[in-house]
């Protein structure tokens, strides 16, 4: 198969997975009111997972800006996501950062409970989680950062 086949291939299955993603999720009801809440997502052009979260969360009725950038690393920092807590993508939401592929569920908690953090994160890509290919194969650690340290916020 010609490169050229298995690239259009390949963006034709993430397109795919993108809209049944969404489908899947208009059906569920969201742990709490997403709805109208804003949120920009700081990514780079290249990584598809990060339409796909960015699909997931608007599933949910979040209304999304995308800001494309080459290198979104200046704004981990100064949002204050710590480099071993980084993900793909970063989302600001509600004055929180929201650090990679998080569950609405821990995005939720978080807007209902309104700790005194900077942010959440689940770091790396993990398998299964919103908008990463694959099945779940351990529970997600999201962690909380404050502006010493970090800690567990929940497991899903």
């Amino acid at each position: 198969m010609s490169l050229k086949k298995l690239i259009m291939l390949s963006v034709t299955i993430l397109l795919l997975a993108s809209i049944a993603l969404t489908l899947q999720i208009r059906f569920q009801k969201s742990p709490i009111a997403l709805e109208r809440l804003k949120a920009k997502v700081y990514k780079t052009p290249y990584c598809d997972c990060c339409n796909l979260h960015i699909g997931y969360m608007q599933g949910y009725g979040v209304e999304i800006e995308v800001i494309e950038m080459e290198d979104i690393s200046e704004i981990k920092k100064d949002l204050g996501v710590p480099k071993e807590l980084w993900s793909c993508h970063t989302t600001v939401i509600d004055n929180y950062f929201v650090e990679g592929h998080v569950p609405v569920e821990a995005i939720s908690e978080l807007i209902k409970e309104k700790p005194d953090i900077k942010g959440i994160s689940l770091p790396g890509m993990p398998l299964g989680s919103p908008g990463m290919p694959g099945a779940k194969k351990e529970p997600f650690v999201i962690y909380s950062v404050d502006e010493k340290s970090y800690s567990e916020f929940m497991i899903i």
